[in-house]
């Protein structure tokens, strides 16, 4: 009985927060019944068998109203120690008995929901309110619709245009091409048309998860838009919500889908119509922007959105964005551009946690499992050969280029240097490619750098130019070095051409740095080249970057792509080199004689810049088509062509004396401030221009970084993240991202421990599923396992023993576990950050 009211208690919570009323109020009049009777025959109670409570007449717990009180959502509720899923045919026949389509199934910690016209029941954590229901209940699947629905070449031109074909300029081939500029009709390419056909065959078979993994450049977000259209259209979806993992693919999807599809279906972003979101069809979002604080619980209910693509699936169903993914009840389609190949002979259940690459690869395996791939093959594959095979891509000449130090560095012993320490002892210290620019700095080395690209890269066909280009560096104060170097280079050779914007630092550190990336794309990043008039191309030739431009960043006309850095992760390689494969037509039209000349010449290749053998250490068996020959090294101190390196960059040893000296004492004043330190913060912060805007744009991360090193121990006020914590006296450690969105109104209050622990619960159940009868065991072994470090310490060593001692857990709550004893210390440490249970 005990378990049964805690049960109701719980579900009658769950009831109240997603807006049902046990009691008539302001918002409307009671829409939950209780203990309804339903009579059935004893000819139905015997059919039930064993699955039915053995009682003559059966009793809904809960009958959920629509807003004319007629009956809407059986929910059968069981006790915390019976499976939900024990009342799923008693419920059946209640709902049927009822005309009542949907079911939830609850034993208050583990949550069903059944859509009786649609398959099988799926896992919840969150109650689906009235409204969101309305939706869903205009939502009529139909595979068969899906599947047979015609899609051609111009499925989306049918959009954009639907009377393109009794247009005058189609009808004239010479005029066709022009049509299509104009109006930017997108048509879909033979590959793009046996994805779609690949979904369709799968969703008519019965799936309802889909993985298209195909190259970048091939064009993933306009099928993307033609599955919005198809499942649109066919009523196999009345929403749509399209998840990125980035702020500018956020835009830029938008921008997409309101081109293409915008005639039949209005497309928004969340966080610029957080008020009239209802009214679109196709809804953007940051994953980031739902996940953090669980916002998406609290923005959305599991049935409002019938399909969810995820795009990049590999990072945005990664951490805690998982949950948000597995939140909603929906088909789900997943996109990828990281192919299945080094993923070959990869045993999951044996990832060593000490390969630095462990963590991706089970990454990337749990992208195929959660899309229903756990073969590893994907619904629908596209590499980037078969782009290249096809005449749709272009492959990059690779440019592999290595300094001495460089090369020391990427050997085996490193690069050793004598340094001398602050006692003016001397000893050898080693190097690493790890290490440059983080412990090892070489102006000279980023001289070389800079010098030889400029030297080798590939040139714009009209004016001759550099290419425009895309510079990866290892950190933003890398970027900003690199970046004044390339303008003193471009100033010495093309005087007057330009004014220290030849290259622009395009990182999140740089205010208005995302317009930069929309304004190179669109070649007006500065203005206009100044080596031809009227030629479209970007001033600006070169964005030097350390992560802003890796993913999804469309720009055709990239001639070069430069790694000074090395890179560690297959995905990102794959990512950067991505962003020159994409074909384009360089073209320019001029009167010569009084007639118009125009020349149109292709991108035929691109060039890759590797100075740290990233090629080589992805791709063994790379032929490569260029090495570069650098200047060698001449002496020891770094002269003007060489790679060498002054010791003071690596360890200064001269005296820092102290440059000023002030005391204020503390009086009354200095103890109220302490009081009413976080409001004064809070002030600060939402008066700030910058991290207005930031925060308008949802780039939290960035205000962090802003936050620490201008706001920060700084006088007067000298906050810092301790004193905010005591300010609030919470009984846990408060993250700064959770003060910003305090101050913002983002979050109305700071969750307790125990609040937090709920929440990772409900987040491990979204994902793993467990059985019912694990879910209390589970749940009390995430929480001491989080909490304890006594307990982290005994399972991961397996001293069980010591558990006899431990009052938070013992052997018979490890036992009663069953088969998650090691998945759920696998789960925090991919998912949770345990410095917040501190």
């Amino acid at each position: 009985m005990q378990k049964e009211a805690k049960a109701r208690i719980k579900i009658n919570d769950l009831l109240q927060k997603s807006g049902w009323r046990f009691f008539d109020d302001a918002n409307g009049k009671a829409n939950i019944t209780l203990e309804t009777n339903a009579k059935l025959t004893q000819k139905e109670v015997d059919a039930l068998g064993s699955d039915f409570e053995k009682t003559k007449n059966g009793y809904i717990d809960f009958l959920l109203l629509d807003e004319k009180g007629f009956p809407y959502v059986v929910l059968e509720a069981k006790s915390e120690d019976k499976d939900p899923l024990d009342g799923k045919e008693q419920a059946r026949k209640y709902a049927q008995s009822l005309n009542v389509r949907f079911i939830i199934l609850s034993n208050g910690n583990l949550h069903y929901f059944w859509d009786l016209e649609r398959g099988n029941p799926t896992v919840i954590i969150q109650f689906p309110t009235p409204t969101s229901l309305q939706h869903f209940e205009a939502f009529k699947p139909n595979p068969k619709r899906l599947a047979d629905e015609q899609v051609d070449e111009d499925y989306i031109v049918l959009t954009q245009k639907s009377d393109y074909r009794s247009d005058p300029r189609w009808a004239d081939e010479k005029e066709r091409q022009g049509l299509i500029d104009t109006e930017a009709l997108k048509f879909l390419r033979p590959y793009q048309l046996r994805a779609i056909k690949a979904l369709q065959d799968s969703g008519g078979k019965g799936n309802d998860r889909y993985l298209f993994e195909m190259a970048t450049g091939t064009g993933k977000t306009l099928v993307s838009a033609a599955v919005i259209k198809l499942f649109l259209k066919t009523g196999n979806a009345k929403r749509v919500l399209f998840l990125v993992d980035r702020l500018e693919l956020e835009d830029q999807a938008n921008k997409n889908f309101k081109k293409w599809l915008s005639k039949d279906y209005t497309t928004v972003i969340y966080k610029e119509n957080k008020d009239d979101w209802r009214k679109a069809e196709i809804v953007v979002s940051t994953v980031q922007s739902l996940s953090f604080n669980n916002k998406y619980q609290k923005l959305f209910s599991p049935t409002d959105f019938d399909l969810i693509i995820s795009d990049e699936a590999h990072r945005s169903i990664g951490g805690n964005s998982r949950a948000v993914f597995e939140y909603f009840v929906s088909y789900k389609l997943g996109l990828t551009a990281t192919p299945r190949n080094y993923l070959k002979g990869i045993d999951p259940e044996k990832l060593n946690s000490k390969d630095p690459r462990a963590w991706e690869r089970r990454q990337l395996f749990d992208t195929y499992k959660t899309f229903g791939c756990e073969t590893g093959e994907p619904t629908f594959r596209y590499t980037l050969l078969d782009g290249v095979k096809d005449g749709y891509l272009v492959n990059p000449v690779v440019a592999d280029a290595r300094t001495e130090i460089t090369t020391e560095l990427l050997s085996e012993k490193g690069y050793a240097m004598m340094i001398e320490d602050e006692n003016g002892k001397e000893e050898e210290q080693s190097f690493f490619h790890t290490d440059f620019e983080r412990k090892f700095f070489s102006d000279k080395t980023n001289q070389i750098f800079c010098k030889t690209f400029i030297e080798n890269a590939v040139k714009d066909p009209i004016t001759g130019e550099i290419g425009k280009s895309l510079i990866f560096c290892v950190s933003q104060k890398h970027a900003s070095k690199v970046t004044q170097i390339l303008n003193q280079f471009a100033d010495q050779l093309y005087p007057g051409k330009y004014n220290s914007d030849f290259a622009v630092q395009v990182s999140s550190n740089i205010p208005d740095a995302q317009s930069f990336t929309v304004n190179f794309a669109n070649n007006n990043l500065n203005g206009h080249t100044k080596f031809l008039e009227g030629y479209r191309s970007s001033k600006t030739r070169v964005c030097v970057t350390v992560g802003m431009m890796t993913t999804g960043y469309d720009c055709e006309d990239i001639l070069n792509v430069c790694l000074m850095r090395p890179i560690f992760s297959p995905t990102d390689f794959i990512q950067i080199k991505g962003r020159g494969t994409r074909k384009f037509t360089f073209a320019h039209k001029e009167k010569d004689a009084g007639e118009v000349q125009e020349a149109r010449i292709p991108k035929d290749k691109f060039k890759l810049f590797d100075f740290f053998a990233n090629c080589e250490y992805f791709e063994e068996k790379y032929d490569y088509d260029e090495v570069l020959h650098l200047p060698p090294k001449t002496g020891t101190g770094g002269g003007e062509d060489g790679g060498g390196i002054n010791i003071d960059e690596i360890v200064i040893t001269q005296p820092d004396p102290l440059k000023t000296f002030s005391e204020k004492a503390v009086g009354v004043e200095g103890m109220k401030i302490d009081r009413k330190l976080f409001e004064k913060f809070e002030t600060t912060i939402t008066e700030n221009p910058f991290i207005k805007q930031k925060y308008a744009e949802g780039d939290l991360a960035t205000i962090e970084d802003y936050v620490k090193d201008e706001i920060f121990d700084k006088p007067d006020e000298f906050f810092s993240l301790d004193k905010l914590r005591r300010s609030v006296k919470a009984d846990r450690r408060i993250s700064l991202r959770e003060f910003v969105e305090k101050a913002f109104g983002g979050i109305t209050n700071f969750k307790s421990k125990d609040e937090l622990l709920e929440d990772e619960f409900e987040k491990f159940v979204a994902i793993n599923k467990p059985e019912s009868q694990y879910a209390m065991p589970i749940k009390n072994y995430l929480k001491a396992y989080i909490t304890d470090n006594e307990i982290r310490d005994i399972i991961e060593k397996g001293e069980y023993t010591r558990l006899a001692t431990n009052p938070k857990l013992n052997m018979a709550d490890l036992e009663a576990v069953n088969g998650w004893v090691e998945k759920v210390p696998e789960y925090v440490k991919d998912y949770v950050s345990l410095n917040a249970y501190m």
